[in-house]
């Protein structure tokens, strides 16, 4: 792994690049490094800002300096431990059927494979949120196989219905609200990731798993019921360190 990179964002921000590229390790190490920042309680740090691939500081440049946050995160970097953390591992009922998986078939052409072995690849193993953004709740997951190195629609859509999971670059998300969005579509789940009547309105955070899992129509119908009514209850676990696979 690369050493990482310290760069300026105007006089009130430092960025810290861990690295080029989507990497489920790199992004472990960002998320480690914002944890233990945000442990220290450094006088002038604003906010803390955790991406796929580097870390954004925000700071009062009357409080603290540049200078003096990149070597606090520098001696992070010297004690970062290599092991793996524990994690919250969701699993997800989604429907790949239908009007749910508008854009399955068109999927599977473009990777060649049968569209029920799309499902099966992307139901396979669990996925690890990278990082949360764009619309409220809204998790980045991956990386998916290879073969799911499918770039984004052409023509984004004006209209993506809510709970629509999607795939584009091996990574897959969940529209948590109606928006528009350029990712394929594959499936929905009848969970609601974003729900500002909760105690917790975002289900997920990043360094979370989540497990998806195919479910039939009728199925699906049922269980969007239960999560209308207030009757269903997303099923996690906790997974200790070095429980996982």
């Amino acid at each position: 792994m690369s050493e990482p990179v310290f760069l300026p964002a105007g006089d009130t921000a430092l960025v810290v690049q861990f690295g080029e590229a989507v990497d489920a390790a790199v992004n472990r190490q960002v998320r480690h490094v914002a944890a233990k920042l945000r442990e220290l309680s450094l006088a002038g740090i604003v906010d803390i800002v955790p991406t796929i691939r580097s870390l954004m500081v925000h700071y009062d440049p009357l409080v603290t300096r540049s200078s003096e946050l990149q070597s606090a995160i520098s001696e992070i970097l010297h004690h970062q431990h290599e092991g793996e953390d524990g994690y919250r591992l969701w699993s997800v009922p989604v429907c790949y059927e239908g009007e749910c998986a508008p854009d399955l078939e068109s999927v599977a052409r473009d990777m060649k494979l049968d569209t029920s072995e799309v499902v099966r690849g992307h139901t396979a193993a669990p996925q690890e949120v990278l990082m949360m953004g764009f619309l409220p709740g809204f998790p980045y997951l991956g990386l998916l196989p290879e073969t799911f190195d499918v770039p984004r629609r052409f023509e984004p859509r004006v209209k993506v219905p809510a709970r629509s999971i999607s795939i584009a670059v091996r990574q897959t998300t969940v529209y948590t609200v109606e928006s528009p969005g350029g990712w394929h579509l594959i499936g929905r789940t009848p969970i609601e990731f974003f729900d500002p009547k909760r105690d917790e309105p975002i289900l997920v955070a990043a360094g979370d798993r989540i497990h998806f899992e195919a479910v039939p129509i009728a199925e699906y119908e049922k269980l969007r019921k239960a999560v209308e009514s207030g009757d269903y209850v997303p099923v996690v676990q906790d997974i200790a360190p070095g429980e996982g696979a």
